[in-house]
């Protein structure tokens, strides 16, 4: 007996719960810093998206009850049209049985193009209500890697920092576990994006959503190999090869 397989989706529940549950990892260790806040958005956005992409995914009743009394409405005159023409009369009137038959044609294709149009309406209505919401995803983002921009672990083996530097204010353990909290918010931020491709079968929605994950991946990769040098750095420092630099005494965040 051959079993059905089932079709594997992402569970929004779980998303949000898991972004949730990254804003109070945030908030223990850092405190009510930037980073946390920008999670809290997003947790918030999370919610919000999840019952969009529900709404989304459900047959617009309205339009679709607008189709078919458009359709029945289109077959009715069409019908009364019919039944205002005589298609018995004699060769002397065939001119007129051609008019009849010319305006059957004409009111039938209207019909048919407001049916068309009626039927696309829904798709683009949910088409523009996915992309506004997943133009919101890529902003957040963007303001995620605006966050880890300044953290750079060249500070810690470089000295000679302009008045203008960012002050350093994290150690390496520290700015390690400040540089993994933002990649995984860039790979959260991508898994609710993906709920939009589940709920709507649509190209452009699918094309946003691969992009999202396209920077979120790609910005993630970045973040990995500062963490990569801090990593390393700290594996010297153990072994006392590691030069010293400047103060590495963490200060409570502020940002």
């Amino acid at each position: 007996m051959s079993s059905r397989r089932k079709k594997l989706i992402l569970m929004p529940d779980r998303v949000i719960a898991t972004i949730e549950t990254l804003f109070k990892r945030i908030v223990e260790r850092f405190g009510d810093c930037g980073l946390s806040k920008v999670c809290a958005q997003l947790a918030d956005i999370a919610k919000l998206d999840a019952r969009r992409a529900e709404n989304i995914g459900r047959r617009y009743i309205w339009l679709r009850v607008l189709v078919l009394l458009t359709l029945a409405t289109g077959i009715a005159v069409l019908s009364r049209v019919l039944q205002l023409f005589d298609f018995t009369r004699t060769a002397a009137d065939i001119y007129s049985v051609v008019q009849g038959i010319e305006a059957a044609a004409n009111l039938t294709l209207l019909t048919g193009a407001a049916i068309l149009f009626l039927i696309k309406l829904e798709e683009r209505l949910k088409r523009r209500r996915a992309l506004d919401a997943l133009h919101e995803l890529r902003s957040i983002v963007h303001v995620i890697d605006m966050h880890q921009l300044t953290k750079d672990p060249s500070k810690f083996i470089v000295g000679g920092n302009t008045p203008s530097s960012p002050p350093l204010l994290l150690n390496e353990f520290q700015m390690t576990r400040y540089l993994d909290y933002c990649s995984e918010m860039l790979s959260l931020t991508s898994k609710v994006a993906v709920v939009f491709g589940q709920s709507l079968d649509d190209p452009a929605v699918t094309e946003v959503v691969s992009d999202i994950e396209r920077i979120s991946a790609g910005l993630s990769q970045k973040i990995w190999q500062k963490i990569v040098i801090l990593q390393e750095l700290r594996e010297k420092e153990a072994a006392g090869t590691a030069l010293p630099v400047g103060n590495k005494v963490a200060i409570p965040l502020t940002d």
